[in-house]
């Protein structure tokens, strides 16, 4: 039983952390012994974790993924009971009453234990411990009832997770708090199993943006510097290039083997009747082989194939085959269709065999397996990075000044190995590494008198007048340490002497902070994750990560409010190298767009989404932009607008702390605003019909409202009566015969007004169609279904800066998005049903008399596809219907599977009944 709760002895909790607290006391209400909670990095984690364990009132075992964090553990427990007699400390043997330690002090596996051929276990993970291991294995198993917090908990992937589980399986009356900032969406399948029986279900707190929303974490800006690479390294790539480029070509000349490439793909995928022993649909190929399925289609996109049946192209698929498309689709001909027994196919095996390293692949008799990829290695590690860092900071520092603290995350420390014979004078050995990322900002004027410093798990170092005062601030603190600055040959000095690795973290971060150095350079691994440091303002990304985990550590590393500047803003930057030269020279690109594929970012018309679009509205995560200069211009004035940023994340406004799934539409047509919301039009008044248009609750061939010339034969009609009756006065026979003569002409005006009345109808009915009013009929369908309870009037709609449309129902945000993309895209798939849309005649006068008087030919007709979720039955046909007359034309849907219906699809299958609209999917925060 838990000992009772206190109140907080050190500050008032922010709102989120009380309720995280609050849900782990009713996890322990209700029996359970386990629990992990979800903040993210800079809400307060090691807090909460510390509050939780201290009002349990137990002996605390802390596990942290590295020293930099066990330090800031020990001090943040002092910092929460000043007063209190219960230590913290790191030591095995768990005398204090809070015990920091690291995961790897706990897996540390003895090199002699048995493994069997293949490198596995064969018994318990315990069992294979080393003997430091297994004593600190029992120290736990002796120190009674424990709390047992598990800092960064999806690092339980790694092997120490499985010798977790063994260990708290035997720890029954131990209470265990998993901690982390990765929210459990953003786990994979093995993590969440592992943490689902470790802990089940997670306490989630609010999210980043809800976060910076109400204050607690400084807003930021997801910003990009785009390089190509240099000379020397550009030679290379154009060589490695033009050598797939000869294979392609030689590849689709007829032939290059016994069946070729293009006849292959035809009876494959388009006829699919010739393979796998009948016509298989396009969704069991798309499902089974999405990536050979997706190079297909874009195949396709060029004009080398038809578009196989059933298949339906996305935004994803209108560009040209990438270097990945060529290797999947070369993987499956290889395999499937060059027969080894045949010379001429054993001839195209070797041409393929000869080509594929130069993209970073290898040929083998099961097929194309992936391999190190020498183009990859310098696009990641290129030259050019280090200097656009240069310039990134030299933009920083003159719009903060004195208040800059950037960190510069790379992959390592130095180059753990030689480069590939390959790369042989193109790259610099310790290419990409930390240690010449801080030479370079040494040596350049613009950075060097930023007295740049170097931190990672085993090195200190910094130019020798850095050096200089670093040892002068320190030496007091730190004088048993023996402290020396020790030359190097490539002129920077490392610090040596006796300090452990959690101190020498500790004294350079209280540095770094003070301002003695503004640029830290350091290692993913030591300052990429929990490293604390209230004053970085501005982090650099080198690194080649690309997981949820370390997208959201390495960016969290930035958004810790900062006490000494009250209007902290963040930026964190993303240096990318792309090439031209190569096929594969948006493996970088690639990199970038993975890591903000969930990772929510503000955009420029401050709405908070994921994808690259929040770093700039004009890149595509399909391919690298044009013009790269354009793009580095746009970033680097925003460096200079930090305001701008704050104001767009309109910090303090209420929020739903909800991801919304929202359709982008993309028109070629301009749109005369941007960046606003758009108010939801009125259902139109006029329609384009089967024949002629159609009015609300009107024909088209009623007469206008009453005009002049209506009133003029009005009275001539009275007055020639009155004339026949002698009705009239002597007096007025002049004015009787005036309005007499003016009827014809009357008739004549009233004529005219009828054709003006009918130009105008033919002109209203004639308005380009708008995105916004298929939106309209998807939501009311969706009201009519019962999915959405707001239907149109729910329907928000944004126009970004790009011109482009964002369509989200808050109520039925997914079924909408996936719906209206289907209304409005191209008749591809197997859809059961069509709706025909027809083209309004043209607004002329020849027209507008052929209304009148009912002689207008039948429009012509577009047809869309009825999205699957209104097709299905008809209840939903029902639904859609109305919709449509109501918004678009009084038509009724045709089923595909009658021989009328499978006609119009054969004749329209491919076709886009919007012209040119480009369609994306993206989440939305509100």
């Amino acid at each position: 039983m838990s000992s009772p709760q206190v109140d907080h002895p050190a500050g008032i909790l922010r709102p989120y952390q009380r309720a995280a607290l609050t849900a782990v006391q009713d996890r322990w209400s209700n029996g359970h012994r386990r629990t992990w909670i979800v903040l993210p990095p800079g809400a307060g984690k090691t807090l909460v974790g510390l509050e939780a364990a201290r009002r349990l009132g137990r002996r605390t075992v802390v596990l942290v993924p590295n020293t930099a964090i066990q330090g800031q553990w020990i001090r943040q427990w002092s910092a929460l009971c000043p007063d209190d007699d219960r230590t913290a400390g790191a030591d095995r043997d768990l005398a204090h009453h809070v015990n920091v330690l690291t995961y790897q002090s706990l897996a540390v596996f003895d090199p002699e234990a048995e493994n069997d051929e293949e490198g596995r276990g064969t018994a318990p993970v315990r069992d294979r411990l080393h003997p430091n291991g297994r004593a600190l294995v029992a120290a736990l198993h002796d120190a009674g009832p424990l709390t047992v917090l598990l800092d960064e908990c999806h690092h339980l992937l790694q092997v120490w997770g499985r010798l977790l589980s063994e260990i708290l399986d035997e720890l029954p009356d131990a209470r265990v708090i998993g901690l982390t900032g990765t929210p459990a969406t953003n786990l994979t399948t093995a993590e969440r199993t592992l943490v689902d029986r470790l802990f089940g279900e997670p306490v989630t707190g609010a999210s980043i943006p809800a976060l910076v929303r109400d204050g607690y974490l400084a807003p930021f800006a997801e910003l990009a510097y785009l390089t190509e690479p240099t000379h020397t390294e550009l030679v290379y790539l154009k060589e490695q290039g033009e050598r797939f480029a000869r294979m392609c070509d030689e590849l689709l000349t007829p032939g290059f083997a016994t069946t070729d490439l293009l006849p292959w793909i035809d009876a494959r995928f388009v006829h699919r009747d010739m393979a796998e022993g009948g016509r298989l649909p396009w969704s069991r190929i798309a499902a089974a082989e999405p990536d050979l399925a997706a190079a297909v289609l874009r195949l396709h996109h060029i004009g080398l194939c038809a578009l196989p049946e059933g298949a339906r192209p996305l935004e994803e698929h209108r560009r040209p085959p990438t270097a990945a498309d060529w290797i999947a689709v070369i993987d499956d001909y290889a395999r499937r269709c060059l027969d080894p027994g045949s010379a001429h196919d054993r001839a195209a095996r070797d041409r393929l065999r000869a080509a594929l390293p130069a993209v970073g692949h290898h040929l083998t008799r099961n097929g194309v397996r992936r391999g190190v990829s020498p183009v990859d290695r310098v696009l990641a590690r290129s030259d050019s990075k280090a200097h656009a860092t240069v310039e990134i900071l030299a933009a920083e520092h003159t719009a903060l000044g004195d208040r800059l603290r950037a960190l510069v995350l790379c992959d390592h420390e130095r180059a753990s190995s030689r480069p590939p014979a390959a790369l042989l004078g193109i790259l610099d050995a310790d290419a990409g590494s930390a240690r010449l990322q801080l030479s370079t900002l040494v040596g350049d004027p613009r950075t060097g008198h930023l007295d740049p410093i170097l931190l990672t798990g085993r090195t200190v170092a910094m130019a020798p007048g850095t050096a200089m005062v670093f040892l002068e601030s320190i030496r007091a603190e730190l004088p048993d340490a023996g402290l020396v600055a020790v030359d190097r040959p490539d002129g920077l000095c490392d610090i040596e002497g006796s300090w452990s690795s959690r101190t020498r973290v500790a004294v350079v971060t209280r540095f770094f902070e003070s301002g003695g150095g503004r640029i830290l350079v350091g290692t993913r691994a030591l300052l990429g994750e929990g490293w604390d440091a209230r004053g970085v303002n501005t982090v650099v990304d080198l690194t080649t990560a690309t997981t949820p985990t370390a997208v959201v550590q390495s960016r969290g590393r930035a958004l810790r409010l900062d006490p000494t500047w009250p209007d902290k803003t963040a930026h964190t930057w993303t240096v990318v190298c792309v090439s031209r030269d190569h096929p594969r020279g948006d493996a970088d690109w690639e990199r970038f767009v993975r890591k903000h594929q969930g990772y929510l970012g503000v955009d420029a018309d401050g709405e908070v989404m994921s994808g690259i679009a929040h770093v700039d509205p004009s890149l595509s995560p399909y391919t690298p932009p044009d013009d790269l200069d354009a793009v580095n211009l746009r970033m680097l004035d925003r460096v200079g607008r930090r305001d701008l940023t704050r104001a767009r994340w309109r910090i303090g406004e209420p929020y739903e702390d909800a991801l919304l799934p929202t359709l982008r539409v993309r028109r070629p047509r301009p749109v005369t605003v941007r960046g606003v919301d758009v108010a939801l039009p009125d259902p139109p008044r006029v329609l384009p019909a089967e024949r002629g248009v159609s009015l609300s609750g009107a024909s088209p061939s009623d007469p206008p409202p009453r005009s002049f010339p209506d009133i003029v034969i009005l009275l001539g009609i009275i007055t020639t009566l009155s004339l026949v009756l002698g009705l009239l006065a002597p007096w007025s026979l002049i004015a009787a015969v005036i309005a007499v003569a003016l009827v014809p002409i009357a008739f004549r005006a009233h004529a005219a007004a009828r054709v003006r009345h009918a130009r105008e109808l033919l002109a209203d009915a004639a308005t380009p169609d708008d995105a916004i009013r298929y939106a309209c009929v998807v939501a009311d369908a969706l009201r009519g279904t019962g999915r959405s309870t707001t239907g149109a009037a729910g329907v928000r709609v944004h126009i970004d800066t790009d011109g482009v449309y964002r369509f989200t129902l808050p109520d039925a945000a997914e079924e909408f998005a996936i719906a209206l993309e289907e209304l409005v895209g191209p008749v591809v798939g197997t859809p059961t049903h069509l709706v025909p849309r027809p083209l309004p005649p043209a607004p002329t006068e020849e027209n507008a008399r052929a209304l009148l008087d009912g002689d207008l030919p039948a429009n012509p007709v577009v047809y869309h596809v009825v999205p699957a979720l209104l097709s299905r039955n008809r209840l939903h046909r029902d639904a859609f219907e109305p919709a449509w007359a109501r918004w678009i034309a009084p038509t009724t849907v045709i089923r595909t599977d009658t021989d009328p219906g499978a006609t119009i699809l054969a004749a329209h299958y491919g076709s886009s009944p919007i012209e040119d609209a480009v369609t994306a999917h993206r989440l939305t925060w509100s």
